[in-house]
């Protein structure tokens, strides 16, 4: 069975006409010290047959904290992930300014067969990347969508 997962990826066009992507750093001890491949879209697994439309919608909310932005989202595509993991990814440009608040959290026994479970959020930051940067930042599974959103904004804005 495929485990599969649904995620926003947010872009905009800033002042200089340089694209960026929001992207959102994993919370937790594996993460902390981590920076380069240490990010992702938000996103979250989601069960057979429910909508991954709002699986996606629902995940964003969970680890940014607020409601995803009231805009047209656009089918990016589906990106299977080293672990065989299937994200589809639905994009929109905002015009708005995002912010992250604050993640759901997850138990996780920290230290490691210390017996002592600890909470952590499941995303500590989110910002704005321009695409190149935010590419090199996400984990590497992840980093064929900031490509195929260049390209495909690319070829929509022609």
């Amino acid at each position: 069975m495929t485990v599969t997962s649904a995620g926003v990826l947010l872009y905009r066009t800033d002042d200089a006409g340089v694209l960026q992507l929001w992207i959102v750093h994993m919370g937790g001890p594996f993460w902390a010290r981590k920076d380069e491949a240490a990010w992702s879209i938000p996103k979250g697994e989601y069960v057979d047959g429910e909508d991954p439309y709002a699986a996606a919608l629902r995940e964003y909310e969970e680890e940014i904290g607020a409601p995803p932005p009231a805009v047209e989202y656009e089918l990016l595509g589906e990106f299977r992930q080293p672990s065989r993991k299937v994200i589809t990814v639905y994009a929109a440009e905002v015009s708005e300014d995002v912010a992250f608040v604050e993640s759901n959290t997850f138990e996780l026994e920290w230290p490691p067969r210390s017996g002592k479970i600890q909470q952590f959020p499941e995303v500590d930051d989110a910002r704005w990347f321009p695409a190149d940067v935010a590419e090199n930042k996400l984990v590497k599974g992840q980093r064929p969508i900031a490509r195929r959103a260049r390209e495909y904004l690319l070829t929509a804005r022609r």
